[in-house]
């Protein structure tokens, strides 16, 4: 996998990764991402990564996007969450009509969107199109978005219309600019504090029909592997966050260690303790796990997307069972790491600390939930599973 242009893109995150670094506490103090930073971040390429050469993109894959969000990660945890909001947006625009998806980006590729996935608002169906009011939670990047959008229950005559499965009613993303979409600060949370993952409100506002979308059933309007399953591959995605933020503790422990940090009471630095190196050393393991199953389902889900498309329903619960399982082992990771840098831990300021909170917060989220395990189980006794593909 992987082509020139995403190479370069990879190379030049990995020449802002001090600077991502550097700007932690900044980006978290001010729950989002710097103006400045964003346009490094737009500068180097990242947000036309999955953007078809057609429209002045990379047309990158899906393992170099898996590696460049794990590097932002080990600088910061919530410059990748939000960086990862970014570069998935041409996988979005891409269920909507081929017209409309020309003309989002016939200003250029770095056109950036965010939203709501849950169906928190509701669009009463009107000529031409749909009036929507709702309020969404957890919209991530939503400041710096060229467009808005939320998923909505689709109404007609003041009754849900029918779903794809009996008892489960329609539902359709609404895409709005996003001077269109009221911001709520709403962002108080313990981690992942610079993902600026406030509300958006919309209110009476009309989304025409080619600006509309079905975001879990919608079928995409551009051709190329990328654009097959593209809700797996925000999985994976995610979990290369995850794994992110556990090498990143793994790497400032090592650092914190190499100062001569010496326990209070211990007879000898911690470098030199047998027990350190013992969990240091299992630490480090575990994120080499992570990595290699990463790595492995990544392959197969890209090989299916290229040529064998049928194989991907089979696939869906084991990427979302790899997604808990990496971000389980990766707060274990971070947990154990930030234990083992002692009270330097506890201060605000504390890279160790605010991986801590970013992680636990991470696996509140709910495709991260350990829920995700029974319905692989399912799926190897031959059970419907219901899963996304």
């Amino acid at each position: 996998m992987g082509n020139a242009e995403a190479k370069k893109v990879l190379d030049a995150v990995r020449g802002l990764v001090p600077v991502i670094a550097s700007r932690a506490a900044d980006i978290e103090s001010g729950r989002r991402l710097p103006l400045e930073l964003l346009g490094q971040l737009k500068q180097a390429g990242i947000f036309r990564l999955f953007v078809p050469r057609s429209h002045g993109g990379c047309e990158g894959d899906l393992h170099t996007g898996m590696e460049i969000l794990e590097t932002i990660a080990r600088a910061d945890g919530a410059t990748a969450w939000t960086t990862m909001i970014g570069l998935e947006s041409p996988h979005l625009f891409a269920l909507l009509p081929r017209e409309s998806f020309d003309a989002i980006y016939s200003g250029g590729p770095d056109v950036i969107m965010a939203g709501g996935f849950n169906a928190q608002g509701q669009a009463v169906m009107e000529e031409g199109g749909y009036r929507v009011n709702g309020r969404w939670g957890f919209a991530s990047g939503c400041q710096h978005a060229d467009w808005l959008f939320g998923n909505c229950v689709v109404l007609k005559d003041g009754q849900p219309l029918p779903g794809p499965s009996e008892g489960v009613p329609r539902t359709r993303g609404m895409l709005l600019r996003s001077d269109q979409v009221r911001i709520l600060d709403t962002w108080n949370v313990l981690g992942l504090r610079g993902t600026g993952s406030h509300d958006i409100s919309m209110e009476g506002v009309f989304c025409p029909e080619a600006y509309s979308f079905d975001i879990f059933s919608g079928t995409s309007n551009v051709p190329g592997p990328g654009f097959v399953a593209p809700l797996l591959h925000f999985v994976l995605h995610m979990a290369a966050v995850s794994l992110g933020i556990a090498q990143g503790a793994v790497e400032e422990l090592v650092t914190l260690v190499g100062t001569g940090k010496r326990r209070l009471y211990a007879r000898v630095p911690l470098a030199e303790s047998p027990v350190f190196q013992l969990e240091l050393g299992r630490a480090d393991t575990s994120v080499r796990a992570a990595r290699a199953l990463l790595r492995d389902i990544s392959q197969e889900l890209w090989a299916a997307c290229e040529g064998n498309p049928a194989a991907i329903p089979a696939l869906s619960p084991r990427i979302s069972a790899a997604l808990a399982w990496v971000t389980e082992t990766a707060a274990e990771v971070v947990g154990k790491c930030y234990q083992a840098g002692g009270a330097s831990s506890l201060k605000d300021g504390s890279s160790l600390q605010r991986r801590f909170r970013d992680i636990h917060s991470f696996r509140q989220h709910a495709a991260a939930a350990e829920g995700w395990f029974g319905q692989a189980g399912a799926s190897l006794l031959g059970q419907p599973t219901g899963f996304w593909t």
